[in-house]
């Protein structure tokens, strides 16, 4: 499904260099506009920051400074998008934030460009993302038997493809060392390992199937090729959810790890974790500071911290609390809902940060939190609170695939650029998005393609190149 600029979430944005408070009635307190103030980026420190990411990004190639590179820039062994010859009866495992779904994917049947998919889900209970790895990956073996009981296929040998959401270390497609958990997962015995043989390992206990697992990728590679099934221009892959990350088309003569100088990689950035080297610190606001310290890795993935999903319902939070304290907003009067961590999550960003029904939400939200008599002037705040945060959100995103853009325009030395980006992601706003990065990078022509079924659809496609 293609995003355009149409749709039923149009939002208004402030132009470029206008204050994001512009929203806000006049009469607000000047504190809020000020606490408001913290979170807005104006082009000009957009475009420093694409700077900032780019020699981010170069740092993290050469193989002098790789090692200590906040960049990880990850060479994925993926060196094509589909060519509409891949087919086959495959398996995929899609590892989510919380779910393991597991997918048969039938590309191709009868001479026809097509993708057949049956899948089932499966949850992750919190005391497996925080137990050992062998318990974790024993979990996902009994759920890939299960759906393959559930197909009727125990008796095939099929190829798999695995969309692994961490960070991981390749030498070949079908290994994968952890480099580190992100998000919720503290699974140990993992890192330092290569993750494939654990649930090749795990998946010879269950005895009574077996299958070829051919491909390990990142959710952004799944996601890139799965919407390079459906558009052959299609060399970014973006997620902007939970987490965030992002990859993109390489030429193999600038990733100084590989030898080669022939052709192109994917490389998955692993952009999570800029600015963990300082490079942020100067609009990183008190409550991305408190959000970090709280969180399961202080110091680590600042940048996911400040943009996805995972931590921006936590943000509105804090800065309600602090306004409450202030005696700003409700009489200065907290609720245990308010002080409770968690209790803002990002479909109530979501659903207040929207036309029409988003004040409606706002006072549904307030009243969940122990705030039944909120004025139209306080649901108003809160809205436009949940506007600036999302809307940093969006600008920073902007603001690194600008520098991506741009590094594929000048890969190609060409004056414009006419590319696809892949995106998941329940974070991810279409015209907000589109808007900032026309404004960034106006001499790149993007096309914002949805991925409708997840990263797991993209790690059958590789395998099927693989198998191919």
């Amino acid at each position: 499904m293609e995003l355009g600029e149409d749709g039923d979430d149009r939002i208004e944005e402030p132009g470029a260099g206008e204050d994001m408070g512009c929203r806000v009635l006049d009469d607000l307190q000047p504190m809020l506009k000020m606490i408001l103030y913290e979170f807005h980026l104006s082009d000009e420190q957009l475009l420093d920051i694409m700077d900032r990411f780019s020699k981010e990004m170069v740092k993290g190639l050469d193989k002098q400074t790789s090692s200590t590179a906040v960049l990880k820039m990850l060479p994925t062994f993926v060196q094509s998008i589909p060519d509409g010859s891949e087919s086959g009866d495959l398996l995929a495992l899609e590892l989510g934030d919380s779910t393991i779904c597991v997918m048969r994917v039938k590309v191709a049947e009868d001479g026809v460009r097509s993708l057949k998919i049956q899948s089932k889900v499966y949850p992750i209970m919190e005391t497996l993302e925080q137990g050992t790895g062998n318990e974790l990956f024993d979990y996902v073996a009994e759920c890939l038997g299960d759906f393959m009981g559930s197909q009727g296929i125990k008796d095939k040998r099929l190829p798999m493809g695995i969309s692994f959401p961490f960070p991981c270390r390749h030498t070949r497609l079908d290994e994968g060392i952890l480099i580190s958990w992100t998000k919720r997962f503290k699974a140990t015995g993992v890192q330092g390992v290569n993750v494939v043989n654990m649930l090749r390992k795990s998946i010879e206990k269950q005895k009574d199937y077996m299958v070829d697992v051919l491909a390990l990728v990142n959710d952004t590679v799944g996601v890139m090729m799965g919407c390079g099934f459906e558009d052959s221009f299609c060399e970014i892959g973006l997620i902007i959810g939970t987490g965030t990350n992002a990859c993109y088309m390489e030429e193999m003569s600038h990733i100084d790890m590989i030898e080669s100088d022939e052709g192109q990689m994917c490389i998955n950035t692993e952009w999570g974790a800029f600015g963990d080297n300082g490079t942020l610190e100067d609009i990183r606001t008190e409550f991305d500071r408190e959000i970090d310290s709280g969180s399961l890795n202080p110091g680590k993935q600042l940048f996911e911290k400040m943009i996805s999903g995972m931590y921006m319902g936590e943000l509105v939070r804090l800065i309600l609390v602090k306004l409450v304290q202030k005696g700003i907003l409700f009489k200065g009067q907290t609720t245990p809902e308010l002080l409770t961590n968690g209790t803002i999550e990002t479909k109530h960003i979501i659903s207040i940060d929207k036309p029409r029904v988003g004040l409606y939400n706002a006072r549904e939200m307030l009243s969940d939190l122990g705030m039944e008599n909120a004025s139209g002037e306080e649901c108003l705040a809160l809205q436009h609170i949940c506007g600036v945060v999302s809307l940093r959100s969006a600008s920073l995103c902007a603001a690194t695939l600008g520098a991506i853009l741009n590094r594929l325009k000048e890969n190609r030395k060409q004056p414009q650029l006419r590319t696809t980006v892949g995106v998941d992601g329940n974070v991810y706003k279409k015209n907000r998005l589109h808007m900032i990065v026309r404004r960034l990078v106006p001499s790149c022509e993007v096309r914002f393609l949805l991925s409708e079924d997840g990263s797991g659809k993209g790690a059958a496609i590789v395998t099927a190149v693989a198998y191919r």
